[in-house]
């Protein structure tokens, strides 16, 4: 039995290894399996949460578009869609907002971290993003989302709206509680320039994350920079701990080997970073080459990505807004 899997990437632009590795390699293993049923959206309406140029938002949007095709997810196979051109994604989270309660979502860690400290200068879309997310998920009848560690929690708040609405409309089962999809043996992948920092795209230097847009050239001089300790590679894995730059670097390389973290650290100890640094690139630019050339030329094509993105409108389009219909009706529209 397939699965029926939703997952959102938000159009910031200049996405990196972190985003590949923790989301989009797997998005591309769950789109070939063909028993899989996958909804791949570009979350444009979560973007604008922090304030953007409206011309490189658009611009992002396609470019996360080419970034999907450029890894390997197949349109054929898959619905790929931008969110705000389908207005059920809004009308539902204005629904399940008053189904969902101020106590939950003032649990919500996230909110807290981006927001920081002056939390009143924070936008009202910030704080209820993650009911937004409830909907994205809630239309779909999706069976599993796949999530990082920082969006488990928004997955347990969909699950008691989901479970909330159904019992206080005695509807059993019409909006589908999700599974979550954790990734087996993924590391985080961190920052190049420090193993203790995520990899971001807002760290300023740009040599502390891989772009997927980074050739050749690029990569091997950023890995030759990546900060290491003195020490020569560990024997056991236990050890990294301590280490977070070469947990960091070893994590990177068994993820994109599909091997897992013991395995690599076995078959590296004792040797120099050095050593390691050659490996580690020389996989590195077997991936991410190719794809950086894939998404720098799909991004001149507009005309194919916008297409892309009409085909995927109308098909989540057909789907959400049957959905939301019944849901109207369910709450007395």
């Amino acid at each position: 039995m397939g699965k029926k899997i939703f997952s959102g990437v938000q159009p910031t632009g200049n996405l990196h290894l972190g985003n590949y590795l923790g989301a989009i390699k797997n998005f591309v293993e769950l789109n070939n399996d063909n028993k899989n049923e996958c909804i791949f959206c570009v979350v444009d309406l979560h973007a604008i949460t922090s304030k953007q140029d409206p011309k490189v938002l658009r611009d992002n949007i396609r470019e996360t578009v080419a970034t999907f095709l450029a890894s390997g997810i197949d349109p054929q196979k898959s619905i790929i869609f931008n969110q705000s051109t389908v207005p059920a994604h809004s009308e539902a989270a204005w629904i399940l907002s008053c189904i969902a309660r101020m106590g939950w979502i003032n649990r919500m860690t996230q909110f807290k971290e981006k927001a920081g400290k002056d939390k009143e200068k924070a936008s009202v879309g910030l704080y209820s993003y993650p009911i937004l997310m409830a909907a994205d998920i809630l239309l779909y009848d999706a069976s599993h989302v796949p999530v990082g560690e920082d969006q488990k929690q928004h997955l347990e708040l969909c699950r008691d709206i989901a479970q909330k609405f159904n019992n206080d409309f005695d509807v059993k089962d019409f909006l589908k509680v999700p599974e979550p999809l954790i990734q087996k043996e993924f590391s985080r992948i961190m920052s190049l320039k420090d193993g203790t920092k995520k990899m971001s795209k807002s760290e300023i230097s740009d040599l502390s994350r891989i772009n997927l847009t980074d050739d050749k050239d690029i990569i091997i001089s950023k890995i030759k920079k990546a900060k290491t300790d003195p020490l020569s590679l560990p024997s056991d894995v236990k050890e990294l701990n301590e280490r977070p730059e070469a947990k960091n670097l070893l994590g990177i390389y068994s993820s994109l080997t599909n091997s897992t973290l013991e395995k690599t650290v076995k078959d590296f100890k004792g040797k120099n970073f050095s050593e390691f640094k050659e490996n580690l690139t020389q996989v590195l630019v077997e991936k991410i080459d190719p794809m950086s050339k894939e998404i720098k030329k799909l991004v001149n094509d507009k005309g194919f990505l916008d297409k892309i993105l009409i085909e995927g409108h109308k098909k989540a389009n057909d789907i959400a807004s049957i959905k939301v219909k019944k849901m109207h009706e369910i709450v007395g529209f």
